[in-house]
Protein backbone atom coordinates (compact mmCIF):
# COMPACT_ATOMS: atom_id res chain seq x y z
CA UNK A 1 0.00 0.00 0.00
CA UNK A 2 1.29 3.52 -1.11
CA UNK A 3 2.27 6.23 1.61
CA UNK A 4 -0.02 9.34 2.45
CA UNK A 5 2.30 12.44 3.08
CA UNK A 6 0.04 15.20 4.33
CA UNK A 7 1.93 18.69 3.31
CA UNK A 8 0.86 22.27 2.95
CA UNK A 9 1.55 24.66 0.63
CA UNK A 10 1.81 28.81 1.47
CA UNK A 11 0.35 30.53 -1.66
CA UNK A 12 2.18 33.64 -0.69
CA UNK A 13 0.64 36.87 -2.48
CA UNK A 14 2.39 40.51 -2.84
CA UNK A 15 1.04 43.88 -3.36
CA UNK A 16 1.60 42.81 -7.57
CA UNK A 17 -0.68 40.23 -7.39
CA UNK A 18 2.49 38.05 -7.80
CA UNK A 19 2.50 34.99 -6.09
CA UNK A 20 6.08 33.16 -4.55
CA UNK A 21 7.07 30.24 -6.13
CA UNK A 22 9.65 27.59 -5.38
CA UNK A 23 12.19 25.55 -7.45
CA UNK A 24 12.65 22.04 -5.84
CA UNK A 25 16.36 21.15 -5.97
CA UNK A 26 17.78 18.03 -7.62
CA UNK A 27 18.34 16.01 -4.34
CA UNK A 28 14.44 16.78 -3.11
CA UNK A 29 11.78 14.14 -3.88
CA UNK A 30 10.06 15.58 -7.33
CA UNK A 31 13.12 17.28 -8.40
CA UNK A 32 13.05 20.21 -10.51
CA UNK A 33 9.25 20.69 -10.13
CA UNK A 34 8.07 24.36 -8.80
CA UNK A 35 6.00 24.52 -5.99
CA UNK A 36 3.97 26.66 -3.71
CA UNK A 37 6.20 26.38 -0.88
CA UNK A 38 5.58 24.43 2.49
CA UNK A 39 5.88 20.90 4.22
CA UNK A 40 5.19 18.24 5.96
CA UNK A 41 2.44 18.21 9.00
CA UNK A 42 4.25 17.17 12.13
CA UNK A 43 2.52 14.99 14.94
CA UNK A 44 0.90 17.74 16.79
CA UNK A 45 1.16 20.49 14.39
CA UNK A 46 -2.07 22.44 13.00
CA UNK A 47 -1.28 22.65 8.98
CA UNK A 48 -1.11 26.86 10.03
CA UNK A 49 1.71 26.12 12.47
CA UNK A 50 3.24 23.54 10.19
CA UNK A 51 3.42 26.25 7.44
CA UNK A 52 4.86 28.77 9.61
CA UNK A 53 7.11 27.11 10.82
CA UNK A 54 8.09 25.35 7.40
CA UNK A 55 8.39 28.90 6.06
CA UNK A 56 10.20 29.88 8.88
CA UNK A 57 12.49 27.10 8.71
CA UNK A 58 13.24 27.19 4.66
CA UNK A 59 13.21 31.22 3.61
CA UNK A 60 14.12 32.47 7.12
CA UNK A 61 10.73 35.03 7.11
CA UNK A 62 7.76 34.73 8.52
CA UNK A 63 3.65 34.57 7.36
CA UNK A 64 0.44 34.94 8.01
CA UNK A 65 -1.46 32.31 7.18
CA UNK A 66 -5.17 33.13 5.52
CA UNK A 67 -8.12 30.93 4.33
CA UNK A 68 -7.67 27.93 3.00
CA UNK A 69 -7.15 27.42 -1.36
CA UNK A 70 -7.15 23.68 -1.90
CA UNK A 71 -7.31 20.83 -0.56
CA UNK A 72 -5.98 17.72 -3.31
CA UNK A 73 -5.47 14.19 -3.11
CA UNK A 74 -2.74 13.38 -5.60
CA UNK A 75 -1.34 9.99 -6.25
CA UNK A 76 2.24 10.09 -7.53
CA UNK A 77 4.24 6.34 -8.02
CA UNK A 78 5.36 5.98 -5.08
CA UNK A 79 3.24 7.85 -2.70
CA UNK A 80 -0.24 10.00 -2.44
CA UNK A 81 0.19 13.69 -1.60
CA UNK A 82 -2.60 15.06 0.42
CA UNK A 83 -2.32 18.74 0.06
CA UNK A 84 -3.55 21.71 1.66
CA UNK A 85 -2.46 25.31 -0.10
CA UNK A 86 -3.83 28.39 2.36
CA UNK A 87 -3.48 32.32 1.47
CA UNK A 88 -0.64 34.12 3.33
CA UNK A 89 1.37 37.01 3.17
CA UNK A 90 5.00 37.73 4.44
CA UNK A 91 4.61 39.75 7.80
CA UNK A 92 8.20 39.50 8.83
CA UNK A 93 11.37 39.43 6.56
CA UNK A 94 12.62 39.23 2.63
CA UNK A 95 12.44 35.61 1.87
CA UNK A 96 15.67 33.88 1.79
CA UNK A 97 16.55 30.12 -0.66
CA UNK A 98 17.86 27.77 2.07
CA UNK A 99 17.16 24.78 0.35
CA UNK A 100 15.44 25.25 -2.58
CA UNK A 101 17.34 25.56 -6.41
CA UNK A 102 15.52 29.10 -7.09
CA UNK A 103 12.59 31.10 -5.96
CA UNK A 104 11.04 33.73 -7.60
CA UNK A 105 7.35 35.80 -7.64
CA UNK A 106 5.47 35.09 -10.68
CA UNK A 107 2.37 36.66 -11.67
CA UNK A 108 -1.09 34.53 -11.10
CA UNK A 109 -1.76 34.77 -15.53
CA UNK A 110 1.90 33.28 -16.00
CA UNK A 111 1.78 30.32 -13.26
CA UNK A 112 1.03 27.82 -15.51
CA UNK A 113 4.20 28.63 -17.80
CA UNK A 114 5.90 27.07 -15.47
CA UNK A 115 6.49 23.33 -14.36
CA UNK A 116 4.74 22.63 -11.13
CA UNK A 117 4.41 19.67 -9.17
CA UNK A 118 1.32 18.10 -10.15
CA UNK A 119 -0.60 18.29 -6.88
CA UNK A 120 -0.13 21.86 -6.82
CA UNK A 121 -2.62 22.80 -9.99
CA UNK A 122 -5.86 22.23 -8.14
CA UNK A 123 -4.59 25.38 -6.59
CA UNK A 124 -3.51 27.36 -9.68
CA UNK A 125 -7.07 26.68 -11.32
CA UNK A 126 -8.36 28.43 -8.11
CA UNK A 127 -6.26 30.90 -8.10
CA UNK A 128 -7.01 31.35 -11.84
CA UNK A 129 -10.47 31.10 -11.37
CA UNK A 130 -10.93 33.96 -8.84
CA UNK A 131 -9.57 37.04 -11.01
Amino acid sequence: MKKTIHVVGAIIENDQQEIFCALRSPHMVLANYWEFPGGKIEQGETPEQALYREILEEFNCMIQVGEQVAETLHEYEQFFVHLETYQSSIIKGTPEILEHAEARWVPRNQLLGLPFAPADLPSIKKLLAEK
